[in-house]
Formats: structure tokens, sequence, C-alpha cells
């Protein structure tokens, strides 16, 4: 970020703690593509997105006096997204079992490609391979589903997900390796589903 518009930033953010309602307007317009980028790379998109962001701006104006300045301002706001986020999955009531019966068509059939290494999967087909990876992803603890995303599919490095989310390094390594495995099991599962 250029350094005049972190200058505006925090002029703004003066505002904002002095309770100017423009000023609060204007850094929720500056702040929204990052938190809904957020929501969108965390959620299944049965959560409704925008009820989600405005619990994220709620948290960051009740706790702006907490904002030390010690880290970047939309760092700080990602993080209150990242924490929402999580939360928002382990309130989500999860479906004990995934099965064959649960995927569309196109899911199905592009799973029975990659389970008979058929190499002709239509471009098409793109689409219902990535959903079917987020229901894989669905069965995974939100922590686990966390580190999956950001490390495997948004490709951060593991410093910068133990910034973000505030675990150790170590245990980012530890999650990864496990919740890559219980993916693994559940693949496993689906196919031997299929073929009984």
């Amino acid at each position: 970020m250029p350094e005049d518009e972190l200058f505006d930033l925090v002029g703004c953010l003066e505002l904002v703690r002095q309770r100017d309602q423009s000023a609060a307007r204007d850094l929720v317009e500056h702040l929204y593509p990052l938190v809904i980028r957020i929501i969108r790379a965390h959620l299944p998109r049965r959560v409704a997105e925008e009820d989600l962001a405005q619990d994220i701006f709620l948290k960051m104006f009740t706790r702006l006096e907490q904002y030390q300045g010690a880290v970047p301002f939309p760092h700080w706001v990602s993080r209150i997204a990242v924490t929402t986020c999580i939360d928002q999955l382990r309130a989500q009531k999860r479906r004990p079992e995934f099965r064959w019966a649960d995927l569309s068509e196109n899911e199905a059939d592009v799973l029975d490609a990659v389970l008979t290494n058929e190499n002709d999967v239509e471009a098409g087909d793109a689409l219902a391979a990535r959903e079917l990876v987020h229901k894989l992803l669905e069965q995974l603890k939100p922590d686990d589903r966390l580190v999956i995303q950001l490390l495997d599919l948004d490709q951060k490095t593991i410093a910068e997900i133990s910034a973000l989310t505030g675990w150790s390094q170590s245990l980012v390594k530890v999650r990864a390796f496990r919740a890559r495995r219980k993916l693994q099991k559940l693949f496993k599962e689906l196919e031997q589903k299929e073929h009984s």
C-alpha cells in the first residue's frame, strides 16, 4: 500500500475513533474487498456473506480501541475476519457422513474419472471438481480446513499462515499434515462407497 494511502488510512482511523460516521463508512468501503475475499475463501456457500461481513465490521469497530498499530490495520482486520470465519465454521452443525449420493452428476463423473485414472476429464468439469474439493474440505474441522485452504489453495507460506492465525509454525505444519491425512481418508471412504 503506498504511503499516501497509508496516511489516509491513519487519518480515517483517527476520525472513526472520534465517532465520525462518514469516516466509518469510508473505512468499511476501503476494507470491504479484503473482508469479502477472506469470507469467500473460508466459508461454504450457504453462509450469508453480507451477514458475516457485518459481524466482522462490528467486531472491528467494537475492538478499535484495542488496535495499537503494531501491525498494519488491514492485517489486524484480516485476523478478525479469519477468526470470525473459524468461529462460524465451528458453529455450523456438521454432517456425520459424506456419501456418493451427495454428489451432483458432474461431481460424480469427475470423481469417477479421477478414480479410474482417466485423463480426458473435460474442461467444463473443472467447476464440478472444485465443488467436490469444497465438499471434501467441509468435512474437516474448521482449523484443519483453514490451514489446507491457506496453504494449498491460497498458496500462503507457513510463516504467513502463522502470522494470520496466531498459531506457531510447528502447529501449522502439524495441522496441515493431519488435515491432508483426513482428506485422503475421506476420499478413500468415498471411493469405497462408490464401489460397494
